[in-house]
């Protein structure tokens, strides 16, 4: 035989705090005075030893490094040589005399690498290049012109 039983919340109707005691019990996130280890604070004597357990809660550690750098964006040898027709139709690559210059800044790069080969001779205007890219230029009968970032050559 089934018993009817009433439903809890008609049973507790006019109760003050539905079956959790005092009034300020039960009240959902806002009784609990804060995240993690908060509350350790000058007066919180009591949660003290479970600090001092822990050696690093107290104090600075490690450091954030002030170095500005600068951001590498490199290209290969054999990015000139794919694109070589587009960038002399934009202007990018510009022929004087039997020399093609190219400015790396124009093209959005800043460093050099030697992946590839090239057929032509070029002379590069670049920030940072590796050792092997200048060699492979310089075998193809061109340079590779260095210049600092700030300096005058950079921005002209």
């Amino acid at each position: 035989m089934t018993v009817n039983r009433r439903r809890k919340r008609v049973r507790q109707r006019g109760s003050k705090t539905h079956g959790w005691g005092a009034k300020k019990k039960h009240r959902g996130k806002g009784n609990r005075g804060g995240k993690g280890m908060a509350g350790t604070g000058k007066r919180a004597d009591s949660k003290k030893p479970s600090i001092w357990k822990d050696n690093r809660y107290f104090g600075k550690y490690g450091f954030k490094s002030k170095k500005q750098g600068i951001k590498i964006s490199a290209f290969n040898l054999s990015y000139i040589e794919e694109k070589f027709d587009s960038l002399l139709k934009k202007d990018i690559i510009v022929k004087e005399n039997n020399v093609y210059n190219v400015d790396a800044q124009k093209l959005g790069f800043n460093k050099l690498l030697s992946k590839g080969n090239i057929s032509n001779k070029l002379r590069i205007k670049v920030m940072f290049a590796s050792k092997n890219a200048i060699e492979k230029v310089k075998a193809a009968g061109g340079e590779v012109s260095l210049f600092e970032k700030g300096s005058k050559k950079a921005e002209a």
